[in-house]
Parts: structure tokens; C-alpha cells; sequence
């Protein structure tokens, strides 16, 4: 799935559409981040898609590849959240969330003809998003004097870290994510500072 350093994953959310024997199949590919996230996108597209017979699904979270979940939302078994998760895997991309909603056209596809339409769908909406490369992070959070910010910014900026929350008053706590490649220098950089407090999460 990567190479530890680096994970690949969606840029934005899209959507396309497959058409079979009067069937359509609309899919929905979301970039997530946690559990929550799958959640409250399924909903919205439930609300979106109030009349469609099925909303089948799956999702991969995660560098290690274990947080996943399929569903075939009513499906015969295995036609529809299994072929999602295939292509998501074949792309090897991880942080994905692909939701597949169905208006029924009044043919049934049978077990092949289902398969081949969940795979397609999903084939069609992950080609139009465009995969990117991220660093996988390490999340820190330093705590220090405010006068002290000015300095810590430009470690968090030379080494290409992302600040992932902040809250400055006298005091000042920073969350950040160091690219894992880095850590041993950031780590240094920032101790080298004093009076800085270092904290892996």
C-alpha cells in the first residue's frame, strides 16, 4: 500500500454514471479521513437519494490497510461491495470511501451482470479523480512561550510539516504532522530551540 513514507490516495470527491439494462448505478467517491467521516457522507447521500433501492458501499482507511467495510445494502451477496473495494485496492489508494447508489430498472442483472456493474461504476468514478501522493505524518504537539512562535514556524515550514491545529494565547500549543521521513530532524531542530516542549501523540 505505500512505501511507509508516502500513501496514495484521492485529490476530491466525484461521481459518474453507468447505465445497465434501465439500471443506474451513480457513484460517489468521498477522500476521508475516519469512520465519521464514511458516516456522514452515506447520510447526506441517503438524503440525496431518498427513492434508490440500494446504496452500496466500501471504504479502506488507513496506512496499514486494516480499517475497512464493505456493504452490498441488500445486494445478492458479494455483487456489489466486494467489486468497490477491488477497484479501490487495484488503484492501491487508501482514505477512500466509494458509495454506489441504485435505481432498480425493472431487469434483473443477475450475479455476473450486478458484479460487473458495481465494478464499472466504481472503475468509471475513480478515473475521474485525480490520485495524489502524501507523506504520511508523525502528529507532535509542542507546547512553548509565544515569543518563541516565530522560531517554531519556520522549523514547521522548512521541513514541510503540516500544522494541524493551533491555540495561541501566552502560551502557545501546536499540533503538528512531521513528515515521517523528517522526524529525527524536526525533533533535533525543535529541541535545540529550549524551552520547547516536544510531545510524539
Amino acid at each position: 500500500m505505500t512505501d511507509q513514507l508516502h500513501y496514495y490516495t484521492i485529490e476530491k470527491p466525484s461521481t459518474a454514471e453507468y447505465k445497465e439494462r434501465g439500471s443506474r448505478f451513480l457513484a460517489y467517491a468521498y477522500p476521508i479521513q475516519s469512520v465519521e467521516d464514511f458516516k456522514r457522507n452515506l447520510q447526506i447521500l441517503k438524503k440525496e437519494h431518498p427513492k434508490a433501492v440500494h446504496h452500496c458501499f466500501a471504504y479502506r482507511i488507513g496506512l496499514d490497510g486494516n480499517t475497512f467495510r464493505l456493504s452490498d445494502d441488500g445486494e445478492p451477496s458479494g455483487t456489489a461491495g466486494k467489486p468497490i473495494l477491488g477497484q479501490i485496492d487495484s488503484k492501491q489508494i487508501v482514505n477512500v470511501l466509494v458509495v454506489v447508489v441504485r435505481y432498480f430498472g425493472g431487469t434483473l442483472l443477475g450475479v455476473p451482470g450486478l458484479i460487473n456493474a458495481y465494478k464499472t461504476a466504481t472503475a468509471l468514478v475513480l478515473q475521474l479523480t485525480p490520485v495524489i501522493q502524501k507523506q504520511v505524518l508523525v502528529n507532535y504537539l509542542l507546547e512553548f512561550d509565544y515569543t518563541k512562535m516565530n522560531d517554531v514556524m519556520i522549523i514547521v515550514r522548512q521541513f514541510g510539516c503540516e500544522v494541524i491545529k493551533q491555540e495561541s494565547q501566552l502560551f502557545c500549543s501546536l499540533q503538528i504532522g512531521v513528515p515521517k521521513g523528517r522526524v529525527n530532524e524536526v525533533e533535533f531542530k525543535l529541541k535545540e530551540l529550549q524551552s520547547v516542549g516536544v510531545e510524539a501523540m
